[in-house]
């Protein structure tokens, strides 16, 4: 099977509701996966922003997800422990999520990546995206990219 990753919030390349931006309440959009492939232990998120003028910008990071959660609700509590998983550091200097906030003018994109993995990642939480991209790199069974656009 083929890994999947949607939000009942926006479509693949659509923009993303202000709700969930620093416009509105920004909290976290749901998300909603499929199947993963044989042995996946748990599941890694990364939520990034490649157009941010100074390099690529992190606003989430969700790790050692249990195997048998396919869905995160919409308004994850910004904590650092959850009770299906752990949060990382966003480039905002705090756990949790942090909605898109680009600068004015022009659309950036939001890549959603989903990674299905071999074995929990076992960081403490509160991990930097280096550290949580260093614990995964040869656990990854499958990757699935859901993109959403924000202008301000």
């Amino acid at each position: 099977m083929a890994l999947t990753l949607s939000s009942p919030a926006f479509k693949e390349g659509e923009s993303i509701p202000p709700k969930y931006t620093c416009q509105g309440e920004d909290i976290s959009p749901p998300l909603v996966w499929g199947e993963s492939p044989e042995g996946t232990q748990s599941y890694a998120l990364v939520m990034d922003d490649p157009d941010a003028p100074g390099g690529v910008f992190t606003h989430w990071l969700i790790y050692d997800i249990p195997a048998d959660v396919n869905e995160l609700p919409e308004g994850v509590p910004a904590e650092p422990r959850l009770f299906n998983g752990a949060q990382g550091q966003n480039d905002f200097g705090r756990t949790g999520y942090g909605g898109p906030c680009p600068p004015p003018g022009k659309p950036h994109r939001y890549r959603f990546n989903l990674y299905a993995l071999d074995q929990k990642v076992d960081l403490e939480p509160g991990a930097s995206k280096a550290q949580l991209l260093s614990g995964i790199e040869d656990h990854i069974l499958d990757r699935y990219e859901l993109t959403g656009l924000f202008e301000r």
